[in-house]
């Protein structure tokens, strides 16, 4: 199974990217061929842009404070465990206290360095960093693998509470969502969306064993998927056929 998440606003946009950057970046800092720590760094780099919009820090903190009082809400109704409500609470208040004491945007500290920063400036011209460009950079890279990986580690360490509160926010916004299985006719689904209730984000799961890709669309009123398959050039064409697949919506 193939799982699609398509976002209906820029804010979630943007968390699902962070949350993509931070998931490449820890394949790549795990392994250690001195390519994979190049594309680490660049990650990292990917990881800065994207967080250095103003609003992702007042946004997450925003969203987790959401999502506790609503939590709180539960407390004394019949069949709530108590202890497990406690436990998700504790987990929102940790992200959220380790976001709110970041001092400044994420990953300013490392703005600081210049010599990350030297790489940063050039890593996007292509052959930028060569040996003869950056020296000091080759030098690192041929240092062992463990040494390279602890000086990621430490990079990295000015991210983490983004990373947690991303990891604490998107996963109970995924829970939200009850997957239904639905079957989209000729290969087209649409459905028209509560009105009053605002969806945040789409999950459609899907068999890959037919080579189908999902095109998604929504906004606040109606959702629509076409599936399509790829021909032989690559250019997606509708099926035309049923397709089944799963549908949850995410508030």
């Amino acid at each position: 199974m193939v799982l699609y998440e398509y976002p209906f606003n820029e804010s979630i946009r943007t968390m699902l990217r962070l949350e993509h950057l931070f998931d490449r970046l820890g394949q790549l800092v795990a392994r250690d061929a001195p390519v994979d720590h190049h594309f680490a760094l660049a990650t990292l780099f990917e990881i800065m842009d994207v967080a250095s919009r103003a609003d992702v820090k007042s946004d997450l903190l925003k969203e987790l404070e959401r999502h506790r009082t609503q939590l709180q809400g539960y407390r004394g109704h019949p069949g709530v465990a108590e202890a497990a409500l406690d436990e998700v609470i504790g987990r929102i208040d940790r992200a959220f206290d380790g976001l709110n004491q970041l001092q400044g945007k994420a990953g300013q500290a490392l703005a600081g360095n210049d010599w990350l920063m030297s790489i940063r400036s050039r890593i996007n011209i292509p052959g930028g960093t060569c040996e003869f460009d950056l020296p000091a950079y080759y030098a690192w890279q041929q240092h062992p693998p463990e040494q390279r990986r602890a000086d990621l580690r430490g990079w990295m360490t000015t991210l983490l509470p983004l990373a947690e509160a991303l990891q604490v926010l998107l996963g109970l916004l995924r829970e939200t969502g009850a997957p239904q299985r639905m079957v989209a006719p000729a290969g087209h689904y649409q459905q028209s969306l509560q009105q009053g209730k605002l969806y945040q984000l789409m999950r459609v799961r899907l068999d890959d064993s037919g080579g189908v890709v999902p095109e998604i669309s929504g906004h606040r009123l109606l959702i629509s998927i076409r599936f399509m398959r790829p021909d032989a050039e690559g250019r997606l064409r509708a099926t035309g056929t049923d397709a089944s697949f799963e549908l949850a919506l995410c508030a």
